[in-house]
């Protein structure tokens, strides 16, 4: 299956948003070693995808959150068919199909963002002065040659931390300067990868189910460090545009986190306590029922005991045992 409509589309988005950025007087020339504009035409390009995108990201919250409202009756399925594995899959699976929850949509704006990945990464590649196929994809000449000048702080949007030399020749660009902003970002592309999972996970805690549990694992550490080794083949505006992404992921979840919190009982397992309050415990804010709580009646000193008379003694009158007032 031919690729060329995701190549044609973000070109197309490319384009779009350098020529605007251009119109609104942003210095196509270098400024600070960057030139501008494409920086933001890579930067808007993910506003585009992740605006286009929202709707599907407020499906993965509600899934999310219809899978911590399923996770009691999970872990009962998981202790009545413990060593089944097969029938607790099963059993599983249509718990799921009947409460319309669905374990893999948590992944599913991160699938859909692959091809736009894909699409960005093969139209960056072909960024060289050595290219002779410089009006691919809607592309004009002076718009590849000036996408191929585009730089960061002197290093060029094509150029990668593992670039050989024959390539950092034709991009005319110094290899230290190259690696050591590749470096740099694959490191911070790698830290706000980490905290976009970290972010979701301290909100709705660790899920009950295996399954799930495994993905969690996977999304907090195993995407991460595989960055590391496969950063090293990432063009340098690739890298921007997935930094971009992970942060208008962490602004974005914080805002649907605020309006929509996970309920309760996941805030309390997650914090390892029971979800359901002990009946004759008052809430923080007052009674059994949220009201606020009756200050405490005062109570009265107690009054010092007097021994009293032995059992079977005859009661002493205190006027007796006074002496009596004398005369005058």
């Amino acid at each position: 299956m031919s690729l060329d409509w995701i190549y044609y589309a973000i070109s197309w988005i490319l384009l779009v948003w350098h020529r605007a950025w251009d119109a609104i007087g942003v210095p196509d020339g270098a400024v600070l070693g960057t030139n501008w504009a494409w920086i933001l035409a890579i930067i808007f390009l993910v506003v585009t995808v992740r605006v286009i995108l929202f709707p599907v990201f407020v499906k993965q919250i509600k899934s999310q959150r219809a899978m911590q409202a399923l996770q009691p009756q999970v872990k009962a399925l998981q202790e009545k068919h413990k060593g089944d594995r097969e029938t607790l899959q099963r059993e599983m699976m249509e718990l799921y199909r009947k409460e319309k929850a669905n374990p893999l949509m948590g992944c599913l704006p991160m699938f859909l963002q692959i091809p736009v990945f894909l699409g960005l990464f093969h139209v960056l590649r072909r960024l060289s002065p050595g290219n002779d196929l410089k009006t691919l994809y809607g592309w004009s000449v002076d718009q590849f040659q000036s996408a191929s000048a585009a730089k960061l702080f002197t290093a060029p949007i094509a150029g990668k931390f593992g670039s050989t030399t024959e390539e950092l020749a034709l991009l005319g660009a110094n290899g230290t300067t190259v690696k050591v902003m590749a470096g740099v970002l694959v490191l911070v592309m790698m830290g706000t990868t980490y905290l976009t999972s970290r972010q979701m996970i301290l909100k709705t805690g660790w899920a009950e189910d295996p399954q799930q549990r495994m993905i969690q694992k996977l999304m907090l550490y195993g995407i991460p460090l595989s960055l590391l080794v496969s950063g090293a083949i990432f063009p340098i505006g690739v890298i921007i545009y997935w930094v971009t992404n992970n942060l208008f992921t962490l602004a974005q979840q914080q805002w649907v986190l605020r309006k929509f919190p996970p309920p309760p009982s996941v805030t309390a397992a997650k914090s390892g306590t029971s979800g359901a309050r002990n009946p004759v415990q008052p809430a923080k804010t007052g009674g059994l029922f949220g009201r606020k709580a009756a200050p405490p009646a005062p109570t009265k000193p107690a009054a010092p005991k007097v021994a009293g008379p032995k059992p079977g003694a005859k009661p002493v009158n205190p006027k007796k045992g006074r002496p009596a007032k004398r005369q005058g």
